[in-house]
């Protein structure tokens, strides 16, 4: 698919940066954000510029339909480089908005947030802070959060959930506002519904990942775009995320376990059958002996799914799930 690159005037004193410049790349996926967006560029504008950094928004809009692109040329006229934009050709997910910014982003330190201006910008110093003190990952804590209780109760539950399993303690992990050196944020392999647990993907490749706690703000304009069955998709993706951290190189340790066990327990209970009718002459069909041969079935099933497994692995390729329309820079 072809890309459509405009580039509007220089309106600012540090519009005209060289990527090689950039100190801070800010990565902002949105949907439908219309009323936030110049809100949320001069918050970080007057932000990063009090701290004497160079830096470039890249708003990448994920095929919203209120007109949140038409204010992102406009902000694009204002700021120049500083403020960039992607947009998909369609809705593909807040996982592939992060990828493609992400793709995008040249600074040496990468900072993720929402377009919804509940994630405050004056917090970024800070997070940058704890990156100069050696750590690869800041993960935003919303300590104090102002949602109803039937986000904040089951995020809080699930948080602990996936503490326990992904073996990495944060508060809150689902927090979009999170900072990252350029290497850590560039090595994530974003898709799906990944970026819930992208501090733990982190974690998981050896990157030294803490947390902050960071102003969360009710939101001010339009409503939330995730309803209850995130929690049910989080489920599945964290469920995903573990069979892959340990099986995804060798599926066959897994499905080729689970066979062995089912095609030996079978094989156990229809030697004792064998055993029986030897010593007895008789011979009957019993349930036992059904679910002991669907055992063994399904074992080679398991162990031949396995196989199939293991040759994906070593043919597989890595294809984008997402096609971008424009690009402003």
């Amino acid at each position: 698919m072809s890309q459509k690159k405009t580039s509007g005037p220089e309106n600012n004193e540090n519009s005209a940066m060289d990527n090689s410049s950039v100190d801070i790349s800010i990565v902002v996926p949105l949907y439908n954000e219309k009323e936030s967006l110049p809100h949320l560029m001069k918050g970080i504008s007057d932000t990063l510029l009090s701290c004497g950094k160079t830096f470039e928004v890249i708003f990448v809009d994920d095929g919203s339909t209120d007109g949140s692109f038409d204010e992102l040329q406009s902000l694009h006229k204002t700021y120049g480089a500083q403020a960039k934009a992607l947009r998909f050709s369609r809705n593909y997910g807040k996982s592939a908005a992060l990828n493609a910014g992400i793709d995008h982003a040249a600074g040496s330190i990468i900072i993720t947030m929402d377009a919804d201006l509940q994630d405050d910008p004056t917090a970024i110093p800070e997070m940058v802070a704890k990156l100069e003190e050696g750590w690869d990952v800041v993960s935003g804590w919303k300590k104090v959060r102002h949602d109803p209780i039937g986000k904040t109760l089951p995020s809080k539950v699930w948080n602990i959930f996936t503490s326990m399993l992904c073996g990495l303690k944060l508060h809150d992990f689902n927090c979009g506002f999170k900072a990252y050196r350029s290497d850590a944020a560039k090595s994530l392999d974003i898709y799906g519904d990944r970026h819930r647990y992208l501090p733990a993907l982190a974690h998981w490749d050896g990157f030294k990942v803490t947390e902050t706690v960071v102003p969360h703000h009710p939101r001010k304009f339009g409503k939330s775009k995730f309803g209850a069955g995130r929690m049910f998709n989080g489920a599945m993706d964290m469920i995903t995320l573990l069979f892959l951290k340990r099986y995804l190189k060798s599926p066959m340790h897994f499905f080729g376990l689970v066979g062995l066990i089912l095609i030996f327990a079978g094989m156990g209970v229809l030697g004792y059958f064998g055993v029986m009718w030897a010593l007895t002459g008789l011979m009957r069909i019993r349930p036992l002996t059904v679910l002991a041969l669907g055992s063994m079935i399904m074992g080679i099933q398991f162990i031949s799914i396995g196989l199939i497994g293991e040759m994906i692995t070593h043919s597989q390729q890595t294809k984008r799930e997402f096609s971008i329309r424009e690009i402003l820079e």
